[in-house]
């Protein structure tokens, strides 16, 4: 490969969503809005959880994290993409898309192990509800989040670094509405066997580690529901469980839809479509999911609502 040809681009060019103008404004307009959604339900969730005095429970702070995340990732891709629909000029700068891969992966990342951190404490809740508020501790919750955190911004790093020292070809045409790995990865020209390795390891590690944790709670609190005697009870316990497993169903539903179906059926279009689902419109379903499903956070809105009304008339 001759030298000249080995660059590192100014700027990027994403291909974007689409390549028909008079379909601009009315992405910009729908995608505005689900962001603006998303922004408002997470923000809402988070100041909830953490001023009403009811929702002090390991579930809930696991929740208010959960919101974090989402709104992370949401906004390290909807922004730029909004102002890129905006000016209809899809270019992001080398540094910008730098720094939105960091924060997207970390955040991603994040999400999978919190989900997973919400399931262990409903399993808890479930199975062991006299121990409960032993077992989960405030130190143990805090370990809980404290090391996805960590962990996601050593994997971050770890791949944006790898990626961003490595040789392009002069090429700089990004085949996705966002920086994402694999699209950047396709532009290297020095050899890309390692950075492709610790994508693939710690993607099917990180899949798999989560799920299993899920999926273990989740059949023991089953079992454990399925034992009791009272009906009230088993109603009682899925109540607690339906705004988890719903955004758990939602979240690696999509997951799978990209990851999992056959080669032969991935198309480019397929791929965006199912990105899109999960970095902006699963960040405002999830608000939704757990303020429509969970009496406490709907409760705990409405004394919100009272206290400000009362604040206005006075």
């Amino acid at each position: 490969m001759d030298g000249h040809n080995l660059t590192t681009p100014d700027e990027f060019i994403l291909v974007g969503l689409t390549d028909l103008p008079q379909l601009q404004a009315p992405l910009f307009g729908f995608f505005l809005i689900v962001y603006m959604a998303s922004v408002v339900g997470n923000l809402g969730l988070i100041l909830l959880t953490k001023v009403d005095p009811r929702l002090q429970t390991p579930m809930y702070f696991f929740l208010r994290h959960l919101a974090f995340t989402d709104l992370g990732y949401s906004t390290a891709v909807g922004p730029k993409m909004l102002i890129n629909i905006g000016k209809n000029q899809q270019t992001i700068s080398y540094n910008w898309c730098a720094t939105q891969l960091t924060f997207f992966i970390m955040f991603i990342i994040n999400e999978v192990f919190i989900l997973s951190a919400m399931a262990y404490d409903r399993y808890v809740a479930i199975c062991n509800p006299l121990l409960y508020t032993v077992i989960m501790s405030q130190w143990l919750c805090e370990v809980l989040v404290a090391v996805p955190y960590l962990y996601s911004a050593f994997l971050s790093l770890l791949t944006v670094i790898k990626i961003f020292t490595s040789l392009f070809c002069g090429h700089n045409v990004i085949r996705h509405f966002y920086c994402d790995s694999l699209p950047l990865i396709s532009l290297l020209c020095s050899d890309t066997l390692e950075i492709k390795l610790i994508i693939l390891i710690f993607s099917a590690f990180n899949l798999v580690s989560s799920l299993l944790i899920v999926l273990v709670s989740y059949f023991l609190i089953f079992v454990a529901i399925l034992r009791m005697n009272s009906a009230q009870g088993r109603a009682k316990a899925f109540s607690t469980c339906a705004s988890h497993l719903t955004v758990i169903a939602v979240f690696y539903g999509t997951l799978f839809f990209m990851y999992v179906q056959p080669q032969s059926s991935h198309s480019f279009d397929t791929d965006k479509m199912a990105s899109l689902f999960y970095t902006l419109v699963i960040p405002m379903l999830n608000p939704m999911i757990y303020s429509f499903r969970n009496k406490d956070v709907k409760n705990a809105l409405h004394r919100s609502c009272k206290t400000c009304a009362n604040l206005v008339k006075n």
